[in-house]
């Protein structure tokens, strides 16, 4: 969900568990005419196979949206989403596949738009406290200002898709803090810290996204649950230096073991 020259940044995991993952199972056909719109949590940064034609958006085909094409063969499929997007320019940039014929639309927004990227620099940079400030003022940006800006890219996309479910998508917590005393890095009242902050985060997103008609809100965290990082199989990247730009972004299993059965049960409800 960070900006890519930067470091980067509902249901019960028994659901997550039941739900076929990736695209293992043979595909069947959906009427769904599906346009994937979002930053890098949606693009797939972290995920490899990048599409030569997505440039510096990096979108990548173990991305849950081209998870959920490869199993439902929709009507149509249009991937919009790009690394280091935010809610301007998902507005600016991303809205011109929707029509009245759109039927499905999904979409991870707002990291960018309250600084997570220079958050988790911050953190690994500067120490707990300059960490635990970062993350605070991070949260104030998310409560004061991203409401805002949710709103309005919430309701246009309803204006320009009338006939869509819209699957708005949460973010992960990074860190699995019951590991934390064994795990090298970040102190834990800094892993903490950044975890409240992605609660908080969350907790906007979920707020804004219910007040509209056909929009489904799917909280991710528990899908990741006992593969975060400090947990022994994460599929979140932690901190790469070789690569920073997967620093904090799920991994393939990480698109195809929580994000694509997350995205399976906001698109049934």
């Amino acid at each position: 969900m960070f900006v890519r020259r930067s470091l980067g940044i509902a249901a019960t995991v028994g659901t997550a568990a039941a739900i076929a993952l990736g695209t293992g199972g043979a595909a069947h056909a959906s009427s769904a005419d599906y346009v994937a719109l979002g930053d890098s949590y949606s693009s797939g940064v972290g995920a490899g196979s990048y599409t030569s034609a997505s440039g510096s958006c990096d979108i990548s085909t173990n991305a849950y949206p081209y998870l959920w094409d490869g199993a439902n063969s929709p009507s149509s499929f249009t991937d919009d989403s790009c690394s280091g997007a935010t809610t301007s320019t998902v507005e600016s940039s991303q809205l011109s596949g929707l029509n009245s014929s759109t039927t499905l639309v999904s979409i991870t927004v707002g990291g960018n738009d309250v600084g997570f990227s220079s958050v988790m620099e911050t953190c690994i940079l500067d120490g707990t406290s300059s960490c635990e400030s970062a993350v605070s003022t991070a949260e104030t940006e998310a409560q004061n200002d991203l409401p805002a800006k949710l709103d309005t890219l919430f309701g246009d996309i309803q204006s320009d898709a009338p006939n869509a479910h819209v699957v708005v998508m949460g973010y992960p917590e990074f860190y699995d803090l019951n590991e934390s005393s064994g795990c090298v890095g970040l102190s834990t009242d800094s892993r903490s810290a950044i975890d409240g902050g992605a609660d908080t985060l969350d907790g906007v997103i979920s707020t804004e996204a219910a007040k509209y008609s056909g929009f489904s809100y799917v909280d991710v965290r528990p899908y990741f649950s006992g593969h975060e990082i400090c947990d022994s199989s994460s599929w979140l990247h932690s901190f790469n230096i070789l690569d920073t730009t997967e620093s904090y972004h799920p991994t393939a299993s990480g698109q195809s073991g929580a994000y694509y059965p997350a995205f399976e049960a906001g698109v049934a409800e």
